[in-house]
């Protein structure tokens, strides 16, 4: 029996001595600051009105997707159609009287041939046809002006994008240049502010974690601003697939601030027993004993599959593998 239980410690020792270690050191990891980043479109443009008048059509609301040249509304103001009635008026009456002035201006040549009338008053004859035939250039040019005006009551939109905001409503009058939609263009991505304490460790081109619905995802701080707004810095964040439902929408994100000094054991060396961590370490003497430890977060990226040791084991500590 003796001999039975000293080769079962002897097994034990054996198996021990065999067992991988690691010695815990000092490891430098990123430290993050969670801060509030908000959704903004890279553009704002104004969809404006180029004539004043009343607004007869409106077909977009907000949230609606747009194309640049796609028609959002309608503004028509009758006194435009008014004037172009007016021109046609007064073309049908210049057409009537240039075919009276060509009909005296052929009478006049007969009667020149003639000998009836000189030929100064051919010439005046002449000048009167000519003088008519400019009026109505003139008149068609005016109306050509007008019919123009008619046709810049559409409402384009100057953009691809989504509708911000519809500040007019169908039916009520507008002034010329007046915004009748605010279009986001451009794109869009995070703009978050960061305290000034923390602007000297902030780098364009560094990672940002954001947190989303679909869990956890990655962007890049694409620009920082050289101007201090109100005690903080102010920069934009590129996301691929960011969702632009709501801008303006407020989303969390971790920025890097710096690097700091942890100690950091693989989280399979971890067991856990009635709610207390425990991991196992090489005593002196090659045994091993297994120490409470609190435990930081999970790491990731270079020290995936680790976890921070806050308190429990020291630097030199050879913790015991499974």
């Amino acid at each position: 029996m003796k001999t039975l239980s000293f080769a079962l410690i002897m097994l034990v020792s054996s198996n021990m001595a065999q067992a991988e270690t690691l010695t815990l050191q000092p490891t430098a990891i990123t430290e993050w600051k969670a801060v509030q980043a908000r959704v903004e479109s890279r553009d704002v443009v104004p969809a404006r009105a180029r004539i004043g008048g009343v607004i007869e059509e409106l077909s977009i609301s907000e949230g609606d997707l747009v194309t640049a040249g796609q028609q959002l509304g309608l503004v028509k103001d009758d006194k435009i159609a008014f004037q172009i009635a007016a021109q046609d008026a007064q073309l049908a009456a210049l057409s009537a009287q240039l075919a009276t002035a060509e009909a005296e201006l052929q009478r006049g040549e007969t009667l020149v041939s003639q000998g009836v009338v000189t030929r100064q008053r051919l010439a005046q004859l002449s000048t009167d046809v000519e003088v008519i035939r400019n009026q109505i250039a003139a008149t068609q040019a005016s109306r050509a002006v007008l019919t123009q005006q008619e046709t810049e009551g559409a409402v384009i939109a100057p953009a691809d994008g989504r509708v911000l905001t519809v500040p007019a409503t169908r039916g009520s009058v507008i002034m010329p240049g007046e915004p009748v939609a605010t279009i986001g263009s451009g794109g869009f991505f995070l703009r978050l502010a960061v305290p000034e304490r923390f602007a000297g460790d902030l780098q364009a081109g560094a990672e940002i974690r954001i947190a989303t619905e679909g869990g956890e995802a990655a962007g890049r701080l694409a620009k920082l601003y050289p101007q201090i707004d109100n005690g903080r810095v102010i920069a934009d964040v590129e996301v691929d697939r960011l969702d632009t439902a709501f801008v303006n929408a407020r989303i969390l994100v971790e920025v890097p601030i710096g690097t700091r000094s942890a100690l950091l054991a693989p989280m399979s060396a971890v067991s856990t027993r009635h709610g207390i961590d425990f991991i196992s370490i090489e005593g002196p003497s090659g045994q091993t004993v297994e120490r409470t430890v609190i435990l930081g977060a999970p790491q990731d990226g270079d020290n995936d599959a680790m976890i921070e040791i806050i308190s429990g084991l020291t630097a030199g500590d050879k913790v015991v593998l499974p």
